[in-house]
């Protein structure tokens, strides 16, 4: 009986449950470029091109391995632009009764596909680490779902980075090591780029046609597409940038987008790499004397630990999770997030790097963009959906936790144990952002102070109820209380004045 075998555009591996569930001698796989996964955020252009010309390499990969593929491309005249309606075509032309699918990444997606008028069945997506199950029984009972605790049984689990039971070094967290603000450096190696070639070229042609209208710039396009182009970019990353990834995750500067990030999430969320093969790639560095502790264990963690964490409370949390609001924010998303002019240095070149590059790193997406959305009281929903629209590796099963919990806090606390919040002085200490703005980060108040300054004690103040009591913020309330009444008075009005602005669409 035939089958049909629905792959989507983050699904791009032979390993994906329903390839591995399917018969190739008698099935047929289902792939389609479509407008409702284009367009239901608006995505960067640079999204769209990488996630369509890699599902065209890989629906061709599949044909020369014997597979039958139906592929609809996006400027095909009878493409239905939703995948059901692809896999109710592709139903109708094969006379297939079963249609099996590997589980979106999104509740919408999930949604979609259970309510369609043809029935499909989907299968867990065992690509990650910790099943749904799995993850649950470790959340069970628990007061605070702390990711500390469950990266740990990862790391158990895999036994990466492990030495009879107990973690190489003698510790599971060397974080306190990679918080060095970095300086510039004309010889370090970028991320290793690759020419577009043929079926790229075509795909960027489509997208500039279809979606010249939406944020973000499509040329220059220099990533991978497939999965030798991956293996290559995450071999460079190794070679070149992994000893001192550790050291300077955290920091930023003005002349230098990517100092020694991977930059392979889009490529592992696409499918095209393994988490698991990466992480045994840097723990085989480290093993070989080629990057020590700190760096491998930080990159470690932020796929085993917190990818899989944060999956993890995607699902458990379920479908209203993206409409959290604990803190009650509802400001409207400010014109600077899409590129308008902004005086404040730091978002400036997050936002402009996110609008060349469809990246920023984790500090530029948390204590940059993130951080001022909650000092600012941004609705987290629109924030979400910026997050959603404009970043590579963004997917809603990824991107979901990471700003409604940890970056805004609106989930009331699940994910964060506090707020991430700061003022100038963080983004002064990890970059060299402050040099050049016009606001100074050594000014509390007037004209020329920080707004993050500004908006840093209007959100402690505005929130005082819900985290004076909070043990990990009570210092900051003790330093509050201790300035003079006058001072308060005036950190406050000016900071309600940066907000009248901000609500006026004026230039800050």
């Amino acid at each position: 009986m035939v089958k049909l075998v629905l792959v989507l555009g983050d699904q791009l591996t032979t390993r994906v449950a329903a390839l591995k569930a399917a018969d190739k001698s008698t099935d047929t796989v289902v792939m389609a470029e479509v407008q409702g996964e284009a367009t239901y955020v608006q995505h960067h252009p640079k999204k769209i091109a990488f996630v369509f010309a890699a599902m065209r390499k890989f629906a061709a990969q599949l044909q020369q391995d014997g597979w039958s593929v139906r592929y609809t491309r996006f400027d095909d005249p009878e493409n239905t632009h939703s995948i059901v309606g692809e896999l109710i075509k592709a139903a109708d032309a094969t006379g297939a009764t079963q249609i099996i699918a590997t589980e979106p990444g999104e509740w919408r997606l999930i949604d979609a596909l259970a309510d369609a008028p043809v029935p499909v069945t989907q299968l867990e997506d065992d690509r990650f680490l910790a099943s749904h199950a799995e993850f649950e029984r470790w959340a069970d009972g628990r007061k605070q779902l702390r990711m500390e605790y469950f990266y740990r049984d990862m790391r158990r689990k895999t036994g990466l980075l492990m030495e009879d039971g107990n973690p190489v070094g003698g510790k599971w967290n060397f974080d306190h090591d990679n918080r060095k603000p970095a300086k510039g450096d004309l010889f370090r190696e970028g991320p290793l780029q690759h020419d577009p070639d043929e079926i790229t070229q075509q795909v960027l042609a489509l997208v500039e046609q279809h979606f010249a209208d939406s944020f973000g710039d499509l040329d220059p396009f220099w990533f991978a597409t497939d999965r030798a182009g991956a293996l290559a970019s995450l071999d460079h990353f190794i070679t070149h940038h992994l000893a001192q990834f550790g050291d300077f995750q955290d920091a930023m500067l003005d002349d230098d987008k990517f100092l020694h990030h991977s930059l392979v999430s889009f490529y592992i969320n696409a499918g095209l790499l393994g988490p698991l093969e990466v992480c045994e790639a840097v723990a085989k560095a480290y093993n070989d004397g080629k990057a020590p502790i700190n760096a491998a264990e930080g990159y470690i963690r932020q796929i085993i630990g917190w990818r899989e964490y944060i999956r993890g409370i995607y699902y458990l949390e379920g479908r209203d999770y993206t409409q959290r609001n604990a803190l009650g924010h509802d400001r409207n998303l400010p014109a600077f997030y899409w590129g308008a002019e902004t005086r404040m240095n730091c978002v400036s070149k997050a936002v402009g790097q996110t609008q060349t590059d469809a990246y920023a790193h984790h500090i530029q997406r948390l204590m940059v963009t993130g951080n001022f959305g909650l000092l600012a009281g941004i609705d987290p929903h629109q924030l979400h959906e910026w997050y959603l629209a404009v970043y590579m590796d963004a997917y809603e099963w990824v991107e979901a936790p990471n700003t409604i919990g940890m970056s805004q806090f609106a989930d009331g606390g699940i994910v964060a144990s506090k707020p991430y919040v700061s003022g100038g002085a963080y983004i002064n200490r990890m970059s060299d952002h402050c040099k050049s703005c016009h606001y100074s980060v050594s000014h509390k108040t007037g004209e020329k102070a920080c707004p993050f300054n500004l908006l840093y004690w209007h959100f402690l103040n505005r929130h005082r109820q819900r985290f004076e009591k909070n043990p990990r913020m009570a210092q900051m309330y003790r330093t509050w209380d201790k300035m003079d009444e006058d001072r308060r008075t005036t950190v406050l009005a000016d900071a309600d004045a940066v907000l009248a602005r901000l609500d006026k669409g004026a230039l800050i």
